[in-house]
């Protein structure tokens, strides 16, 4: 009997989420994917099923809206009975001196970055437990994008490091907790990455000097073919040509 393999992909509409969806699409997933702009979804989902997923479920959320998210995870759980994979790749970004941050931008910054991974990991658990017990070979799989600056400091970048971090914690935590269940997680942490979200800084660093969408992609594919008994807590990828220790 073939394996039916399930995830929900937040953030899926465009650069790192649709790099993802697209992978998982192309091999045969049943996706449930997330993001703020409807008709942008129901765009990208009819491409993942010419691509091949076996069935796309869209929901039109804003991750800083806790009702949003738990509508994100009814819709999964209403059509499916367990979950292969949840990729966290919803966020904000936010820049500026630590001086200079606004508790506006904070509480923003924290509820997409922090307290929707933390909400949307605990609605999924069950899923997820049931996804590890259907495939115990492989289990089930967390991975969030979080980055570099959330393992190492950097200026101008306090409070989106600061939530970076923490989500890596909340990933290393999980592992503690549900490794021993064949629910393992990964956070992947890497520098300026192509995508529109990184656009602000192409006067200082050009998109030919960022990291590819694709080698991301090509990362979260090797995590979700590792087995059960791997864990790998935390990935850092740094651009070439700086210090591997800053975005």
């Amino acid at each position: 009997m073939t394996e039916t393999r399930t995830a929900l992909i937040s953030g899926a509409s465009r650069g790192i989420g649709l790099g993802i969806a697209n992978r998982l699409a192309q091999q045969g997933y049943s996706l449930t994917i997330t993001a703020r702009d409807a008709a942008r979804l129901d765009a990208v989902a009819l491409d993942l099923r010419a691509a091949g997923a076996a069935e796309v479920v869209t929901v039109a959320a804003d991750m800083a809206d806790e009702d949003g998210v738990g509508q994100v995870l009814a819709a999964h759980a209403d059509r499916f009975e367990a979950m292969s994979a949840l990729v966290l790749n919803a966020g904000v970004g936010t820049a500026g001196t630590f001086a200079e941050s606004s508790m506006r931008r904070f509480d923003k910054t924290f509820a997409v970055n922090v307290r929707a991974p933390v909400q949307l990991i605990q609605g999924a658990l069950p899923l997820l437990r049931a996804g590890a017990a259907a495939a115990p070979d492989r289990g089930a799989k967390v991975i969030a994008l979080a980055s570099i600056a959330g393992v190492y400091a950097e200026a101008g970048l306090s409070v989106y490091g600061a939530a970076k971090a923490a989500l890596i914690s909340l990933l290393a935590t999980l592992n503690a907790e549900e490794s021993a269940h064949g629910v393992t997680a990964t956070s992947i942490a890497p520098g300026y990455v192509d995508t529109e979200m990184s656009a602000w800084i192409h006067d200082r660093i050009p998109p030919d000097r960022m990291i590819a969408v694709d080698d991301v992609v090509e990362m979260v594919d090797s995590l979700l073919r590792l087995s059960a008994r791997a864990v790998v807590p935390t990935i850092v990828m740094a651009r070439a040509g700086s210090d591997a220790y800053r975005a």
